[in-house]
């Protein structure tokens, strides 16, 4: 799991910007969710200080954190950047949840791990970071994939769970399970310069499953390996995220109850989605299989995807051209979009004329399709594959992707 993931479409209410109260005739803000560890040491008063100080906060909330066990699901970007303000914060218990290893293309917004923690489990790295911060915070590594077997034993272990996994599967285990146990859950997303952070509390609110009552389709899921992500946006969303589990340990603030605090990086605009619950929304009794259910695993979708063409990003093909890999570029558009611009070198067959029976000109290399984003090279790729063009992709995100990464190589 690395910890960015393509943000959600959320499903809005009409309710005025200006409402501050989570209206379902519940509470907006619950009673703290732990009672308080034994009186602090002096050396950890003296620590705390500048938090214990502030209004309506004092001792007894820091105790409340020394107390705290949170779970964190995912140990990437927004793992990375939420778990050291946990450790910060005086959280006494953080397990980490995540089985993936260090990479070299994580480091750009993975900032807890370095250079040398490549090839490690991120939850090692992880914890070295936590350690390094306040050596009394207790860590807990769950180097695993969390599935519907195991993760109910895990989080009865938890006061709250926070999920920054990078895949819908996940999120909606991670939901679900939360459910069941009666622990609140903070959630939060990143793709590209996009954010959403939330909160998952059955007991006192909506869902997951209330702002997201359908997961999106395999095919419509952009990941951060494909669509990227400005690393800024983690330490925004993760700090955002941090924040709310303070909120929530100590009873201070509102919380993000039936409300997703959405960030633009670009503009540097938030603004927040009100929702409430499905009222005739099927009850969660019990887990699933999350793969079938978002449709990753079932096997129509594994027949589609044994049919379709796998995606290129655009900054792994940009990596494979200046190598000098035989490549071969079909554009799929029409002639009046590729006379706007089209890649250096690429050859022009429309998707029209490619369903009649057109081929491409046969050379050396894969083939990589692409269109203006990728709705018709997706379908353009998979016809190819049908008449045994094997080595084939299609350019995710398209030429759009493509000229934010190598605008000198798109011609106009």
């Amino acid at each position: 799991m690395v910890g960015c993931a393509g943000v959600g479409r959320v499903r809005q209410i009409a309710a005025p910007a200006s409402r501050r109260t989570y209206n379902c005739g519940m509470r907006a803000r619950p009673a703290p969710l732990v009672e308080p560890s034994a009186p602090l040491s002096p050396e950890r008063i003296a620590r705390f200080s500048r938090q214990i100080m502030l209004p309506g906060f004092g001792e007894l909330a820091q105790r409340r954190l020394a107390a705290a066990r949170v779970l964190v699901v995912g140990a990437g970007g927004l793992g990375s950047a939420l778990v050291p303000y946990l450790a910060g914060a005086g959280v006494g218990t953080i397990g980490l949840a995540d089985d993936d290893v260090v990479e070299l293309s994580n480091l750009h917004r993975q900032v807890s791990h370095g250079l040398a923690d490549v090839g490690r489990p991120k939850v090692d790295s992880l914890a070295d970071a936590v350690a390094a911060i306040d050596p009394e915070c207790r860590v807990v590594r769950h180097a695993e994939r969390l599935t519907a077997a195991n993760i109910r034993d895990i989080l009865a272990r938890y006061d709250l769970v926070v999920d920054g996994s990078d895949n819908f599967p996940t999120r909606y285990l991670t939901n679900d399970a939360a459910l069941l146990e009666g622990v609140p859950l903070v959630w939060g997303a990143i793709l590209r310069y996009h954010g959403q952070v939330g909160l998952s509390w059955h007991e006192h609110g909506p869902t997951y499953r209330d702002v997201f009552p359908v997961p999106p389709a395999p095919d419509e899921v952009l990941s951060c390996e494909l669509g990227g992500v400005l690393p800024t946006l983690c330490a925004t969303v993760g700090a955002l995220m941090a924040n709310e589990v303070v909120k929530i340990v100590t009873g201070i603030g509102e919380l993000l109850l039936g409300r997703v605090a959405t960030i633009d990086a670009l503009s540097g605009r938030s603004r927040e989605i009100e929702y409430e619950r499905i009222a005739d929304a099927p009850a969660i009794t019990s887990l699933i299989d999350y793969e079938v259910f978002c449709g990753v695993d079932d096997a129509a979708s594994a027949a589609q995807a044994e049919a379709s063409a796998p995606p290129i990003s655009a900054a792994e093909l940009l990596r494979r051209m200046r190598s000098g890999e035989p490549l071969r570029l079909l554009d799929v558009r029409e002639p009046v979009e590729a006379a706007l611009r089209r890649i250096s070198g690429s050859e022009l067959v429309p998707i029209g004329e490619l369903a009649s029976g057109a081929e491409p000109t046969s050379g050396a290399g894969a083939l990589v399709v692409y269109c203006e984003q990728d709705t018709r090279s997706r379908r353009a790729a998979r016809l190819l594959r049908e008449r045994g063009h094997g080595d084939v992709m299609y350019l995710a995100g398209g030429i759009d992707a493509f000229s934010s990464v190598a605008g000198e190589l798109v011609h106009r």
